[in-house]
């Protein structure tokens, strides 16, 4: 009886092994299921460096001035005048 288990969870593990690799040899030739889900562009912080997404950043200035800011901090230390290198 302990044999047969041993099997049947060897042969589950195998399945799943297979079906994995299948599935990525799938999807590296480029077949997807459904809608490939849109790129977001990052911004870059010019205090810190740091890049964060433009619609969860805070901004400062408007148009092409504009600045996109990870943190209250350093929206602060670039509204003040001293930004970090």
């Amino acid at each position: 009886m302990a044999r047969l288990i041993l099997w049947a969870i060897l042969l589950v593990v195998f399945v799943r092994l297979l079906s994995r690799l299948l599935r990525g040899v799938i999807e590296g030739a480029g077949y997807t299921r459904g809608e490939i889900p849109p790129s977001v562009g990052l911004v870059r912080d010019p205090v810190c460096g740091v890049f964060v997404v433009p619609g969860k950043a805070l901004t400062s200035g408007t148009g092409a001035a504009m600045r996109h800011f990870c943190s209250d901090k350093c929206r602060r230390e670039w509204v003040n005048g001293r930004p970090k290198p």
